[in-house]
């Protein structure tokens, strides 16, 4: 089994920052893509950004120059900064990954269950 678990979600003020870290646990070989994505009440799940293994990065138009995504291999741990909060970065934040698992010729997919980030004015 692999576990993405989510922390640091919270309420913060616009214009504010937050950093949520995800650390991935379990019976992992190798973790290969990392990212963020963001559900809004009423609206789908969306890409926030995510991070190679080799730490190329894509961001959301919505969230470039505010937000940095990193990770640590060693920790199998991915992390969003977000700076210049807005009120609209308000959502759900989902941490996703790519695992190899033991015996395994390909990476299979994992979600984290989600931390709320809630952005006040």
């Amino acid at each position: 089994q692999v576990q993405l678990v989510e922390s640091g979600g919270g309420l913060v003020q616009a214009g504010g920052s937050l950093s949520v870290p995800c650390v991935a646990s379990g019976s992992i070989v190798r973790m290969n893509t990392m990212g963020w994505y963001r559900q809004a009440p009423g609206n789908q799940r969306e890409l926030v950004a995510t991070i190679t293994r080799g730490a190329n990065t894509n961001y959301a138009d919505s969230v470039k120059g505010r937000f940095t995504i990193y990770r640590d291999n060693i920790k199998n741990t991915v992390y969003l900064q977000m700076n210049s909060l807005k009120l609209e970065d308000t959502a759900v934040y989902y941490c996703y990954g790519q695992a190899a698992r033991p015996g395994a010729s390909t990476f299979s997919n994992y979600w984290g269950q989600g931390t709320q980030v809630t952005v006040s004015s």
